[in-house]
């Protein structure tokens, strides 16, 4: 788990790459891994619950991180740590996973792509809350113009009246930025794994206690392979491995600006909703993409104050 710090260090010793791109490498390569969950999601709920995927995935990922900590014999963080910590774990652990799985029961992969496509502007507006960091003007612009260009992805893609299901979407939007500028910022004084270790293994009591229940009162969910082979997914690199070069690129770049690389996600699952579950990609979508990653190209040419 190391090998992505070794990595940046050697890298940044040998002055062959700047921080900062090294940074955007780092979160695009989470935002790749990010970028399968809407669709794994879709895949397993309707056939899993809602519930038991988003409660489960994360057990399944707190599990693996107990293990990663316990063989590395890593000691308990200081306890200045705890409560960022804690952040992280509501954003990510108990807020996104969750409230996306129940939503993806009702609406297909492409109406959640269109909503979570929000997720760079609400990461940059968290930056500034929790993460001290004050963007220019010109990155301003550039993240207006993210927020633009994925309504207008809405459109071409019909997204309509706001749902009951919109509406948790947009709270696990909310939720996720706030871990992702609070891991991001706490990735400057610890590793970006294990931020993300640390706090799903603090969520493990709670996690044991609502996995149990949801066993207990609705058994053992059945569902075909490719539902658990996504379940699995969910649970081992969209909850835990995707965050080890996130969290680091948002620490060496910037959470704000690196954060904007999420624009090119709902681009990213569109095209995995296409691939995976048929479902329709119309002309204006396809435009509205090239606006999407247009956008992101704008934001990287910006500055922090």
């Amino acid at each position: 788990m190391t090998s992505i710090d070794d990595a940046v260090n050697q890298t940044e010793a040998d002055g062959r790459i700047s921080r900062e791109t090294l940074g955007w490498i780092l979160g695009f390569l989470g935002v790749l891994a990010f970028s399968f969950t809407l669709p794994f999601t879709r895949i397993a709920s309707p056939e899993l619950g809602g519930m038991f995927v988003g409660i489960g995935r994360a057990m399944l990922a707190a599990s693996i991180a107990l293990g990663i900590v316990l063989v590395r014999r890593d000691p308990l963080p200081a306890r200045r740590y705890w409560w960022p910590i804690a952040i992280v774990a509501i954003g990510t652990v108990f807020g996104f996973g969750p409230l996306v799985s129940i939503a993806m029961e009702y609406v297909p992969a492409i109406h959640g792509v269109v909503v979570v496509g929000l997720l760079p502007a609400a990461t940059a507006i968290m930056a500034v809350l929790r993460a001290g960091e004050r963007p220019g003007p010109a990155f301003w612009l550039a993240c207006g113009a993210g927020v633009v260009a994925v309504l207008i992805f809405a459109i071409a893609q019909g997204a309509g009246r706001l749902q009951g299901a919109d509406l948790l979407l947009l709270a696990a939007v909310l939720l996720a930025a706030l871990g992702y500028a609070e891991g991001g910022r706490l990735s400057r004084e610890m590793a970006g794994w294990q931020v993300i270790c640390w706090a799903l293994v603090f969520s493990i009591p709670i996690l044991a206690i609502l996995t149990a229940t949801i066993v207990a009162t609705g058994g053992m969910p059945q569902g075909s392979g490719d539902a658990w082979l996504s379940f699995l997914y969910l649970g081992s690199i969209s909850m835990l491995i995707g965050f080890f070069p996130w969290y680091k690129g948002l620490a060496l770049g910037g959470v704000a600006r690196v954060g904007q690389i999420q624009l090119v996600q709902p681009v990213m699952s569109l095209i995995w909703a296409w691939a995976m579950l048929g479902e329709h990609i119309s002309l204006g979508a396809a435009l509205a993409s090239i606006l999407v990653i247009a956008s992101a190209a704008l934001s990287r040419l910006t500055r922090n104050r």
